[in-house]
């Protein structure tokens, strides 16, 4: 059965019609949690990045520059990426998550071509922006931005504008052959 968005109102939020393209969890240790996703579920490759300065070129928290850190591993659970994310440094969202709800899922991603007009509308919305990056692909582009949805819809929702070409990820789990 085809789903249909015919007949309902238009909202404001409609990047979220294309539906949801990430799912992230805040993780405590994520090297033992990307193993185990492997080995209990055969999950991988993992792909491992730093994100923070220097690879994150302009980052915010809370409406002030900031610069906190976090090391993530990317795969997919099918077609669904997902993305697991250790805090490291630095206050962040990630801390708020853990201080309020210990670790698990932390947000939602869905994909934006145009990050400026899709916070434009979040915040026509009533949806703040919490926290972003930008500038982390191979040209400097690419840009992440969560909103402020949690208390209205359960869950914080990030923006993704991806780049288009990713750096290098630091290593793959497993070791390709």
């Amino acid at each position: 059965m085809e789903r249909s968005n015919a007949g309902r109102p238009a909202g404001p939020l409609t990047f979220l019609d294309e539906g949801i393209a990430q799912v992230a969890f805040v993780v405590e240790d994520l090297e033992s949690t990307v193993e185990n996703y492997y080995r209990n579920f055969g999950i991988g490759p993992w792909h491992f990045y730093t994100y923070g300065k220097p690879l994150v070129r302009k980052m915010s928290y809370r409406g002030a520059p900031a610069d906190y850190e976090m090391r993530v591993a990317l795969s997919y659970f099918g077609p669904m990426r997902v993305e697991l994310i250790q805090p490291t440094r630095g206050p962040s969202l990630y801390e708020e998550f853990i201080e309020k709800h210990g670790y698990g899922v932390q947000h939602f991603g869905v994909l934006v071509t145009d990050m400026e007009s899709a916070l434009a509308r979040a915040a026509r919305a009533g949806y703040a922006m919490i926290m972003d990056g930008s500038g982390f692909g191979r040209d400097g582009d690419g840009h992440y931005a969560y909103i402020d949805t949690e208390r209205d819809l359960g869950v914080v929702f990030e923006l993704i504008q991806r780049p288009a070409g990713r750096m290098p990820p630091e290593k793959i789990f497993p070791e390709e052959l």
